[in-house]
C-alpha cells in the first residue's frame, strides 16, 4: 500500500513540475521574442503572428520577396477562405510554411505563420525569422515590396 502511494505521488510531482516547466518556458520564449525587439508573439501551438502598419497587399508583396530573398519555394498563393487576405503555402527542406496574411482595416494587417516539421513539431525559429525579413522589407522598400508581389502573381501557381 506503500508503495502505492509512494508511485502516486512520483507520479503526481513529476507531472506537476513538467507542466509549470512548460508553462514557464513557453512565456520566457515569448519575453525573450520581444525584449529582443522583434515584436513576435506566439500561440502555446508555437504560431508565430505579427500585427503590421500595412495593407495587405503591401504586406503580401514583402512576403513574397522575403520568401525569394531566404530561397523558400512557394507552392501556393491564393485568396483566404474570407477573401480578405491571403494563404500562401511554401517548402524549405523538410518544413512546410503556411502563412496567412488577415485584413483588419484598409491599412492594418495581421501575418500569421506557421512552419511545420513532420506531424507534431513546429519551428519557431524559421516562423519568427520569415515575420522579421517580411518587416525588414516593408521598412526598406514599401514601394517594391508591393511591386514584388505583382511580378511574382504571374509567377506564383494558383
Amino acid at each position: 500500500m506503500a508503495t502505492r502511494w509512494s508511485v502516486i505521488g512520483v507520479m503526481t510531482v513529476v507531472l506537476l513540475s513538467a507542466q509549470g516547466c512548460a508553462a514557464g518556458l513557453t512565456l520566457f520564449g515569448a519575453g525573450a521574442g520581444v525584449s529582443g525587439g522583434t515584436g513576435v508573439s506566439y500561440t502555446l501551438d508555437s504560431i508565430a503572428y505579427k500585427t503590421f502598419t500595412a495593407p495587405v497587399e503591401d504586406l503580401q508583396g514583402a512576403t513574397l520577396k522575403a520568401l525569394k530573398r531566404m530561397d523558400i519555394t512557394i507552392k501556393e498563393n491564393k485568396a483566404s477562405e474570407s477573401g480578405d487576405g491571403r494563404r500562401i503555402v511554401a517548402v524549405a527542406s523538410d518544413r512546410t510554411i503556411e502563412i496567412e496574411l488577415d485584413r483588419l482595416t484598409t491599412k492594418v494587417s495581421r501575418m500569421r505563420v506557421n512552419a511545420k516539421q513532420g506531424w507534431l513539431l513546429r519551428d519557431r525559429a524559421t516562423a519568427t525569422e520569415i515575420i522579421v525579413q517580411t518587416a525588414q522589407t516593408l521598412e526598406d522598400h514599401p514601394l517594391r515590396a508591393n511591386k514584388a508581389m505583382q511580378t511574382a502573381a504571374h509567377d506564383s501557381p494558383k
